[in-house]
């Protein structure tokens, strides 16, 4: 039983539209390019999981705090034998592993151990159950989900799952008979009320309004170049149709990712469009899917 579906992280969200319109520094690309890689991974390996059978509640995308310390946990299984915290990881290209330290094959360079914060995150997660008196056994992964990832001189005594073995981890765990009782609901209850929407993790990228090119971009491609063509809004770079109501419903959430404090106006969202279509269309348009707020001309959606 699913408990906790994924969502997209909202600091990939926000790259993915800056990206857009402006003109991110290296560091930032490296960053939208890893959140990118790991969210992937984490829906190949939701998928994997989606056909577990036995009672089990499913948890993705925990952020949790416990002694004033956070930790994520990207899926948590909890099934009669234990409870299992998985750490999922798209690494592609050849590793290898000495002295407890990751490194790339390709440049020598030393990676971020995934180990060592999985550990930190079942130590922090045992004094949880401590906390609210529950004796749970735990077992915790780091799942290497990506097919082109290869580690040499992979430790046996490490909890490591490479790519070869998910499917076989998944089928020991399937194969595991799991009736739950209310100790397991208490926790799934317990972990659900626990977590942080806002993770202090992230990191943004300084930007002003000004400085953003203004427009509608593709919902394929993200090219601003586009036009409009009776009722779609169609990209000069690719072709893409889109209706335009859709289109302008996705800028809208945009500006409220990117502008939490900016009201949903006609004329907001008409200047955030860079004028593409008429006033009109956009009134009807927020007056058909928003609430409006106020009269004449100090109007705002919600």
């Amino acid at each position: 039983m699913l408990l906790k579906a994924r969502t997209e992280p909202i600091e990939l969200i926000a790259l993915r539209y800056l990206d857009k319109r402006m003109d991110l520094h290296p560091n930032e690309k490296y960053r939208l390019s890893t959140l990118e890689k790991g969210f992937t991974g984490e829906v190949i390996f939701d998928r994997m999981t989606e056909n577990l059978i036995e009672e089990r509640y499913i948890l993705d995308d925990l952020l949790l705090q416990v002694n004033n310390s956070y930790f994520q946990l990207d899926k948590v299984i909890i099934a009669k034998d234990g409870v299992f915290l998985n750490d999922v990881k798209y690494h592609e290209g050849d590793y290898y592993y000495e002295s407890d330290k990751l490194y790339s094959a390709n440049n020598g360079r030393e990676r971020k151990n995934p180990v060592i914060q999985l550990k930190r995150s079942e130590t922090l997660f045992r004094q949880l159950l401590q906390n609210i008196k529950l004796n749970h056994l735990v077992r915790a992964s780091v799942i290497f989900v990506n097919p082109e990832f290869t580690l040499y001189q992979a430790p046996k005594d490490q909890p490591i799952i490479l790519p070869t073995q998910v499917n076989r981890f998944l089928k020991e765990l399937n194969s595991t008979p799991s009736k739950l009782d209310e100790s397991h609901q208490k926790l799934a209850q317990t972990l659900l009320s626990m977590h942080h929407i806002k993770n202090p993790f992230s990191t943004f990228p300084q930007y002003y309004y000004e400085q953003l090119e203004k427009g509608m971009h593709c919902r394929q491609c993200g090219s601003l170049n586009t036009d409009i063509n009776h009722y779609d809004l169609v990209c000069a770079k690719c072709g893409t149709h889109e209706r335009i109501e859709k289109a302008i419903l996705r800028h809208i959430d945009e500006i409220k990712v990117l502008f939490p404090e900016m009201k949903i106006t006609t004329q907001n969202v008409f200047d955030w469009c860079n004028g593409k279509v008429s006033k009109r269309t956009f009134l009807r348009v927020l007056k058909k899917n928003y609430h409006a707020v106020g009269k004449t001309k100090d109007v705002y959606f919600e």
